[in-house]
C-alpha cells in the first residue's frame, strides 16, 4: 500500500515494515530468549543482575548512556530483561531492538499518574491506551486508541491472581506532555474512561503488534492529578518498584 498520506505529518502511516535503520543494524551475534522484560523500574534491575550475578549479554547503546541487558534462568527458564528509557519513542526503540534479536514475548511494568481518586501503590493492568505520544503513530496506522495483546493481558491477570492481588483494568492515556497535561485535558481524558496517564504504553502495544510479538505491562500507581488544584507526586510509587519486577518475571513466564 505504501504512504498513507495527511496534511498531518504524525497520521501518515507508511505499511512497508522495512526501513533504511533496521532494529538490528548492528548485526550483533546475539540470540536472545524468547521471554524478556523491559521494565521502568530505575536501578531495580541493575540492583538484581548485581545481587543474583547475573550474565550481562550486550548493551543498548543509546546517546546518553549504556544499557545493559542481561540473561537469566527464571524456575527454569531464560528469561532477559533491560531497564527501559523514559518516553515512548525510546521505549520503542529498545522493544524493537529485543525483538528483532529474538525476543517476541515480553513485559513491561511502570508507575502511572491517576486521573481519578486512587491510593498509591495500587496495581493496575492497562488493556487499551489512547495515543497521544509519537512512536505509535509510526507502527499502526492512525486510531484513537491502541488495545494491548490478549494472551498478554491473560498471563498479567494470571500472575496477579496467583500473587493474591486486587487490581484494576485500565484505559491509561499514553502521552509525549509530561508538563502539558492541563487541567481540561485531564478533565477530556477521564470523559473517555482513561483513569490513569504515562508516557509508552501505546507505543509499545503498537510496536509488538506490528513485529507479531506479545507484550503487555503492569502499572502501578504514583502520582496523583485527580485534584488538579492541588497535584501530588506522592513518593512516586517507588515502594513498588523491586515487586513490579518480580511481577514482570512470572507473568513473561505465564505467557501461553
Amino acid at each position: 500500500m505504501g504512504i498513507l498520506k495527511n496534511e498531518i505529518p504524525i497520521l501518515e502511516f507508511d505499511t512497508d515494515q522495512k526501513a533504511v535503520i533496521p532494529p538490528d543494524h548492528e548485526g550483533l551475534d546475539l540470540k536472545l530468549p524468547k521471554k524478556g522484560v523491559l521494565a521502568f523500574l530505575g536501578s531495580t534491575i541493575e540492583k538484581y543482575a548485581a545481587e543474583h550475578n547475573l550474565v550481562q549479554v550486550a548493551n543498548f547503546d543509546s546517546i546518553t548512556k549504556k544499557f545493559p541487558l542481561f540473561v537469566m534462568n527464571y524456575k527454569g527458564t531464560d528469561v532477559c530483561m533491560i531497564q527501559a528509557p523514559v518516553g515512548s519513542s525510546a521505549a520503542v526503540q529498545f522493544l524493537d531492538w529485543m525483538i528483532a534479536y529474538g525476543c517476541t514475548e515480553v513485559i513491561s511494568s511502570g508507575s502511572c499518574g491517576v486521573l481519578v481518586d486512587m491510593e498509591e501503590n495500587e496495581f493496575l493492568v492497562p488493556w487499551r491506551a489512547l495515543r497521544d505520544e509519537g512512536a505509535s503513530y509510526h507502527y499502526a496506522p492512525p486510531s484513537r486508541f491502541m488495545d494491548v495483546d490478549k494472551r498478554a493481558l491473560k498471563a498479567i491477570e494470571k500472575t496477579l491472581i496467583e500473587h493474591n492481588l486486587k487490581y484494576r483494568e485500565v484505559i491509561t492515556w499514553s502521552t509525549d506532555g509530561f508538563y502539558r497535561e492541563t487541567k481540561e485535558k485531564v478533565d477530556y481524558r477521564r470523559s473517555e474512561g482513561c483513569s490513569v496517564v504515562e508516557m509508552e504504553c501505546a507505543g509499545l502495544a503498537a510496536c509488538a503488534k506490528m513485529r507479531g510479538a506479545v507484550w503487555g505491562q503492569i502499572l502501578y500507581t504514583a502520582d496523583t492529578l485527580a485534584d488538579a488544584e492541588n497535584y501530588d507526586e506522592r513518593n512516586w510509587g517507588n515502594d513498588s518498584m523491586e515487586y513490579a519486577l518480580r511481577l514482570c518475571l512470572d507473568a513473561v513466564l505465564n505467557i501461553e
